[in-house]
């Protein structure tokens, strides 16, 4: 497979992970392009093609942590954030507070599974730590999610059988 396929393969997903990571979407692209040109130059040694997606997506992290110059991400609020609108319902932007709430230990795993369709043993890999720490922390991610969704959708049922 070549550069330009494994790209055209990924560019979406590795776009959505950058947003997720900059929550805005011009540092987002500025990331995704520093990173494909890190990639393309680093392509001609990539061992194993198989391994491509999950090589981009590692190399658009460091990108990103290159960027905040090393700093880990830290947006916790939904102030200044420009969100793009794939839904406009009640419940869907609840979603997006409720993500945007978690601690970005707890997020990024969750990001890379949804968005990235990794393994845990993949993401263990990205973010360097076990397969038994992102499991945790998935687990402890949609915990959290329900914690933070569920009181909202319990009130509105309540409401609406008044």
């Amino acid at each position: 497979m070549s550069f330009e396929d494994l790209v055209r393969v990924h560019a979406k997903d590795l776009y959505r992970y950058a947003y997720w990571l900059a929550r805005d979407r011009q540092q987002a692209e500025d990331v995704v392009q520093e990173a494909l040109l890190r990639g393309w130059r680093a392509f001609p040694r990539l061992r194993d093609a198989a391994a491509g997606k999950s090589w981009l997506f590692s190399i658009v992290r460091n990108e990103h942590l290159r960027a905040l110059g090393a700093a880990p991400p830290g947006a916790e609020s939904l102030d200044g954030v420009d969100l793009p609108d794939e839904r406009q319902d009640l419940f869907g932007l609840e979603m997006r507070e409720a993500l945007l709430a978690l601690p970005a230990s707890y997020a990024e795993p969750l990001a890379l599974q949804l968005l990235g369709g990794f393994s845990c043993a993949e993401i263990a890999d990205l973010i360097g730590t076990t397969e038994g720490a992102v499991m945790t922390r998935l687990t402890r991610a949609r915990q959290a999610l329900k914690r933070l969704i569920a009181p909202a959708g319990a009130a509105e049922r309540k409401g609406e059988k008044a």
